[in-house]
């Protein structure tokens, strides 16, 4: 399958777990928002959609990446995960910026351009 032809076939998004987190997160030559979420996270699944959109509308420009809390401790650990959806933005390995909690996908993008 050639690779435009997966827009929709696909998420945009990447779950990433504690053994990917420093590759895929830390090690990027991009930006990456990452998402700490839990299956049993009601605003979290309100976001999901907008994340994913956001992720095709600005892809040239960051990567957003899922960790699954309940499934990741460590990473969710060592960033002080206590409330949920957090987003952090990591620029060269580095967390730069965070936001806590569910907002429009309008505000979310409008956060996410104003830090990237």
């Amino acid at each position: 399958m050639a690779s435009n032809q997966q827009e929709f076939t696909t998420m945009s998004t990447k779950a990433v777990t504690d053994a990917t987190f420093a590759s895929e997160v830390l090690g990027s030559s991009k930006p990456v928002l990452v998402d700490f979420w839990a299956d049993w996270c009601g605003p979290c699944k309100m976001i999901a959609p907008a994340l994913e959109e956001i992720s095709e509308e600005l892809a040239d420009k960051v990567e957003i990446a899922k960790v699954d809390i309940m499934e990741n401790t460590d990473i969710a650990s060592q960033f002080g995960v206590q409330s949920i959806p957090l987003l952090i933005l990591f620029k060269d390995g580095q967390p730069v910026a965070q936001k806590l909690g569910a907002a429009p996908k309008s505000q979310l993008k409008g956060w996410l351009e104003s830090v990237l």
